[in-house]
């Protein structure tokens, strides 16, 4: 992690030495220049030792743990880093200050940091001196050879603690689907000369190697040669050739043969001959494309299956034979561990006065296996009564709030230290959410963007590299998706708590960061980042939080003024996200938080933001989404930096909880120049006319739109070349939406319309679109549409989701041939006159998700549904009685039996009715059907 430490200070560095060129031109005195040019020699200096020091510093990660001399110089290298972040921290915003006010006041401020620069300066030469006595004490006292012993002795122990672990022949449970699949694929067609890669991949510890060994000895007596070679991370590739001719059986002395040589040889041996090939534990698909795939010959049969925690690799599967490993459901968790906990008894049965204990030692695992496996085996030592499996428990508690069990804690720690440095840090910063708390992926990607975790590179856009590291994580399982978006995107994910606890052992020691849960003796000395769990927070203000750079809470009746003094010493914060927290006013102290970066007051009960909020120079994000604010202080103006502006106010509409814009001063907002998102403004014609200076928008979203404003929002629309994402509701749902006067950007692909269309117009408006190839995502409200106007929608061809709530009019609703031929997800809501629902065959092709609600004359399902072989999920939500009835069968047998014959291909169907306090889910190609 010293490493990671380093990666950031370096961008930090370099954004400082990027100002040298302006701070001179713009220096008003010699002294000061003098003392500036002292300053960026020490930022230099350091800037190039780090550089240097960077990839040492990386295979220095895998040793520290076993080399005590590593582990010292590492631990200081960080501490160093700290020192000079806080310096560049301080002289940036120093720097920035000089810029603001006239003449005499930046003479004032340039006399007055004339003695912070040399502070500055001299402080930063002594931590250089610091870490070039670091780096020549560790080569003094260096071991020839030592961390070449270290490795191979952390190798030895991460081999013995995987073999502790090793699921054996009868604790394999629920794998026999993936078992039939996998033996198929490898089996099935021998008889062709076929080459053929099936993979299995998933989380560390997920029984990915025990699946395959499974099989393995199975189905390898069906071929001529067979090899199991398993890689470290650290292969060599002509190393890993010699290790797969020896498993083959190839007799040679390869010890001083050339590459060449034994590629040939290897094929000589495996012509004409069917084989298998199994590579566990393979990190990074060069493996295969740059060391295995020209070796072997491809005129026989041929056989590969690859294991990996990584997508990448897995995708290297020929199509269709990729396996992807989930942990186990309550079931086979069960089964395993009473074959693990109960291995010497006969029945293999849990005890009834254990089973409480059972289930508890069962959530600590969550499904994992090799953790279960761990547990099991460690409680099948033990005598089994209550006394002795509780004590076993309380010593899980305690080891479990500082780190996992030893042979789990062994396994995962390789994909840790396998993560680039960039990674690191953001899977650092994901264990710093509760346990199973859900990880928004826009939340997180403001949370790296702000922490300085994300650096542009190849022409992408910072959050677009910062998306590509969150997919980064998932493929290599370090975290789990739980749900997508309707483009596929990650939209939330959550870390197994297993591997939470590995990562917060981490965090811990390296100063990344801690999380206070309320109990116990607790320090926030040295660390960086601060995760509050607890209303308790007293015994906070008696520790040192000066180094804070980031504070979360997520208890949401935490008192804010005991908040207070930590606030007040966090001098150099750039975080606090107080989410979720019942808030109703910020401290005094927030406002005095010159680094801040991320403020967070998302869902809070905060009802007015002060002027002092224009003191923040350095905010780029202001996230005040569903509160209680209604206007916005001028002096948000100010805020040159801010590039995501969310604020909207939650007022009760009846039924309905709406999220409405916010009154914005005049010319404020044409000054945030740098914003990329602005939700949500009530619309005015000044607020409009500011709004067009925001040319770099992506995601915009106006309220109370009236028709007097349709050509300054025209204008407006047209600067904005890279719109992404735009919302426009009407002042009132009878309002008109004046399309036709609008020009919307083709970069366009999210569009939320809340107001009347005028049908007349229609044809010739959704025409306009026509040039909207992006555009894939389309919500309607209060439109109107009926049978004849609502065809016009189908020239939208690309849309993947529709949404229409309360826009549809008509009785019935007819999807012709070939009609949205992408569309992934339907929502029709509160539809009061449909009663009839055609879909035609060829037509919604790609459907997965389709939703009725508030359809109280909907009497049948859809016909023409059975057409839909992609259906995947239907929701029926308060629809007609007779339909109920149908369902419920209660109605004429044969009728009820033809209705559901068309809904019996679909995964999962859900029906809902409030009235009736009837619910009922039926989950289909499972057998398994309940209801409520």
């Amino acid at each position: 992690m010293a490493e990671a430490v380093v990666g950031v200070l370096i961008g930090k560095l370099g954004a400082a030495l990027a100002k040298e060129a302006a701070t001179y031109g713009a220096s008003l005195l010699c002294k000061e220049a003098s003392a500036l040019k002292g300053l960026f020699d020490e930022i230099r200096k350091a800037g190039k030792e780090f550089e240097s020091m960077k990839a040492y510093l990386r295979q220095a990660e895998k040793f520290k743990d076993t080399d005590e001399t590593t582990g010292i110089f590492t631990k200081n290298i960080r501490e160093l880093s700290f020192q000079i972040e806080d310096v560049i921290d301080e002289f940036m915003f120093k720097l920035e200050a000089d810029k603001h006010g006239g003449f005499a006041a930046k003479m004032k401020k340039r006399i007055k940091h004339l003695k912070v620069w040399h502070r500055l300066a001299h402080k930063l030469h002594d931590i250089n001196a610091e870490l070039e006595e670091a780096a020549k004490r560790r080569a003094r006292y260096d071991i020839p050879g030592m961390q070449g012993q270290a490795g191979s002795s952390d190798h030895h122990a991460r081999s013995t603690n995987q073999n502790l672990c090793f699921a054996r022949e009868d604790d394999v449970v629920g794998i026999e689907d993936n078992a039939t699949k996998l033996k198929q694929w490898l089996i099935g067609d021998l008889e062709e000369k076929n080459y053929k890669i099936a993979t299995v991949w998933g989380m560390g510890g997920v029984g990915k190697t025990t699946l395959v060994d499974h099989v393995y000895k199975i189905v390898k007596l069906d071929f001529d040669a067979a090899a199991w070679v398993t890689l470290s991370k650290s292969y060599h590739g002509e190393d890993l050739l010699k290790r797969i001719a020896r498993e083959f059986g190839i007799i040679t002395d390869a010890t001083n043969m050339e590459i060449r040589a034994l590629v040939e040889i290897i094929r000589k041996h495996l012509e004409g001959k069917r084989y298998i090939l199994v590579l566990d534990d393979v990190w990074e698909k060069d493996v295969w494309i740059n060391n295995i795939m020209e070796v072997f010959p491809t005129n026989c049969t041929s056989r590969f299956v690859l294991t990996s925690r990584n997508f990448e690799v897995a995708s290297l599967a020929t199509s269709n034979c990729r396996i992807e490993l989930e942990p186990l459901g309550d079931k086979h968790s069960w089964e395993l561990f009473c074959k693990a906990a109960f291995r010497n008894s006969d029945d293999k049965r849990c005890p009834s006065e254990l089973q409480d204990l059972a289930v508890k030692f069962l959530q600590k695992c969550e499904g994992l296996p090799i953790a279960i496996a761990c547990i099991g085996r460690l409680l099948s030592v033990k005598q089994p009564t209550y006394s002795e499996w509780d004590s076993v428990y309380k010593e899980l508690e305690l080891q479990s709030r500082n780190n996992v069990m030893q042979g789990v804690d062994s396994i995962l720690k390789v994909s840790l230290e396998d993560l680039p440095y960039e990674l690191k840090n953001c899977f650092l910063h994901c264990a710093m959410f509760p346990e199973d708390y859900e990880l928004k992926r826009r939340r997180s990607i403001r949370h790296w963007i702000t922490s300085g975790f994300i650096m542009e590179k190849e022409n992408k856009t910072l959050e677009q590299v910062a998306e590509g590291y969150l997919n980064d994580l998932v493929n290599r399982s370090l975290l789990q998706v739980v749900m997508k978006n309707e483009f596929g995107r990650v939209k939330v994910c959550r870390m197994h708590d297993v591997i939470r606890h590995l990562a917060l052992d981490k965090a811990a020691k390296e100063c990344f960061g801690k999380v206070y849960e309320g109990h116990g003796t607790f320090s926030v000395h040295e660390t960086r980042r601060l995760s509050i769990n607890s209303t308790n927070i007293v015994p906070l203000n008696q520790s040192g939080v000066m180094q804070l750079r980031a504070i979360y809470v997520f208890t949401s009746s935490v008192d804010i003024d005991l908040l207070r003094p930590i606030l007040a010493s966090s001098t150099l914060l750039s975080t606090l996200d107080l989410q979720g927290t019942k808030i109703k006013m910020l401290p005094n102290e927030v406002f005095s938080l010159f680094n801040l970066r991320f403020l967070g007051l998302r869902c809070t009960g905060i009802e007015t933001l002060p002027e002092a909020v224009g003191r923040l120079q350095n905010l780029e994000v202001l996230d005040a989404f569903d509160t209680g604010l209604l206007s916005l202080p001028k002096d948000v103006g100010k805020l040159k930096k801010l590039r995501y502006l969310y604020a909207t106010v939650s007022v009760n509409e009846g039924s309905f909880w709406l999220h409405r814009g916010l009154k914005v001063p005049r010319g404020i907002i044409k000054n945030l120049t740098g914003l990329h998102a602005l939700q949500k403004v009530k619309a005015s014609s000044e607020t409009l006319r500011d709004v067009a200076a925001l040319t770099d928008l992506r995601t915009f979203a106006v309220d109370d739109v009236t028709s007097e404003h349709s050509l300054v929002l025209r204008s407006a629309l047209q600067n904005m070349s890279s719109l992404v994402h735009l919302s426009i509701n009407m002042s009132n749902e009878n309002e008109a939406l004046p399309l036709e006067q609008l020009s919307l950007p083709e970069t366009l692909s999210k569009l939320e319309l809340a107001g009347q269309l005028e049908k007349k117009r229609m044809p010739e408006l959704l025409s306009s679109w026509l040039h909207l190839n992006y555009l894939t995502c389309l919500s309607l409200a209060f439109s109107k549409l009926d049978e004849n106007s609502f065809p016009n929608l189908m020239v939208l061809r690309n849309l993947c989701s529709l949404n229409l709530n309360k826009a549809y009019e008509g009785k019935t609703l007819c999807f012709s041939v070939q009609s949205f031929p992408r569309l992934r997800e339907l929502c029709i809501w509160d539809a009061p006159q449909l009663s009839q629902v055609e879909i035609e065959e060829d037509a919604l092709g790609c459907l997965v998700k389709l939703w009725f609600a508030g359809c109280p004359e909907l009497k049948r399902l859809p016909r023409g549904i059975e057409y839909l072989t992609t259906l995947d999920e239907l929701y029926l939500e308060d629809a007609a009685d007779e339909l109920i009835k149908i369902i419920r069968q209660e109605g004429e047998a044969n009728e009820c039996k033809e209705e559901l014959m068309k809904i019996s291909h679909i995964r999962m169907v859900d029906f809902k009715s409030t009235e009736k306090n009837f619910w009922r889910r039926i989950v289909n190609r499972e057998g398994n059907a309940f209801a409520g």
